[in-house]
């Protein structure tokens, strides 16, 4: 607490350094839309470098002035519940002024700036994510508060702790975590109950691009229990999109990689090539978009692709036939097809890459 007290503090003495000498106080924050700050590190994935070009936030220019104001504000409200030990999600911050921050997304953006900034991760400035993940199966942990949580593995999902740094006491005996990017795919698991009738697993959603809990979650399993964890997407650029952030992390967050990335997670399905070798329908295939195109380019560029020829493989196949198909494409050979023969199957003969 009190680094974060100072770290605060010495940012609003610059400022007040700054109106002694009649200037106009300045923030300074690294540049995080800017790949030439970005490096690749196989064990770690996408991670800032160390100096990275900045950009000045001014409070005597048109365009700057109102992110400067709303950052002190913000910073201000950290203060505040740093000092009392209390705590506001991402959400309560917006709503404590919406006319003020205008849109949620502008909150969030503000949040990650002043992390970076502050070189302090979000969760140490008392601020929690809105929580959208869900955890089940093989799994048992205790929250800060106490509270013991068993992620039994029945017709409905836990879900994911809003502090995951506070959770202890965890147990299991998983063979594997399974990574399911859609909430419709996650709830068909469950109620063809996969994590019993397979070896003992856990499976976690993040309900489509994962929030930071998620992503935390996925992480603190993979330092307490070290066992394979697979990602169960669509075979579309999306999909491998959201599998690349929980395995090499996201542009925006390359800050805090250290804490975040799990680079030894592993593509178990839906890949491109399996369409082909389970004879997939065409009818049952969306075409791309220009999106998707623009999309699968942006991939192929990224710095992980050259360490990954598997993946690069799937990717030109995907790229060749310009069609996408999202998981459920598998219930067009059996609606339980996923859980009785797609995943025992992959699982068994380690079909994943």
């Amino acid at each position: 607490s009190s680094e974060v007290l100072e770290a605060i503090e010495n940012v609003i003495l610059d400022v007040l350094k700054s109106l002694a000498k009649k200037q106009a106080p300045v923030l300074t924050l690294a540049n995080r839309s800017d790949w030439r700050n970005i490096e690749f590190k196989d064990s770690v994935g996408l991670q800032m470098i160390p100096r990275s070009t900045t950009k000045k936030i001014r409070s005597d220019c048109p365009e700057t002035a109102m992110k400067f104001a709303l950052m002190l504000k913000i910073l201000s409200m950290i203060y505040k519940m740093v000092q009392s030990n209390s705590y506001a999600t991402k959400r309560d911050i917006y709503y404590s002024d919406t006319l003020l921050f205008g849109s949620q997304s502008v909150v969030d953006n503000l949040i990650n700036e002043i992390s970076c900034m502050l070189k302090i991760p979000r969760r140490s400035l008392h601020i929690l994510s809105t929580n959208r993940g869900f955890v089940a199966g093989n799994l048992s942990y205790t929250e800060e508060d106490g509270t013991k949580v068993n992620c039994t593995c029945g017709a409905t999902a836990v879900t994911v702790p809003s502090n995951v740094q506070g959770i202890k006491n965890l147990y299991s005996h998983a063979k594997f975590i399974l990574i399911v990017e859609k909430d419709a795919t996650f709830q068909r698991l469950l109620d063809d109950e996969f994590c019993i009738k397979s070896a003992p697993c856990i499976m976690i959603t993040g309900r489509g691009i994962p929030d930071l809990n998620t992503r935390l979650l996925v992480r603190k399993l993979w330092d307490t229990f070290q066992v394979p964890i697979f990602t169960l997407v669509d075979a579309d650029p999306h999909g491998v999109e959201i599998m690349c952030i929980y395995k090499y992390g996201s542009m925006s967050m390359s800050f805090e990689a250290h804490q975040l990335t799990v680079p030894c997670i592993k593509w178990l399905g839906l890949l491109p090539s399996d369409i082909r070798r389970l004879n997939i329908q065409k009818d049952v295939l969306i075409p791309f978009t220009k999106q998707d195109d623009n999309k699968l380019a942006s991939l192929q560029k990224r710095p992980y692709m050259a360490h990954q020829p598997m993946w690069k493989k799937e990717l030109e196949i995907m790229a060749a036939s310009k069609m996408k198909a999202e998981i459920q494409v598998l219930t067009s050979l059996s609606s339980d097809y996923l859980s009785r023969v797609y995943l025992p199957n992959k699982l068994q003969f380690r079909g994943w890459i």
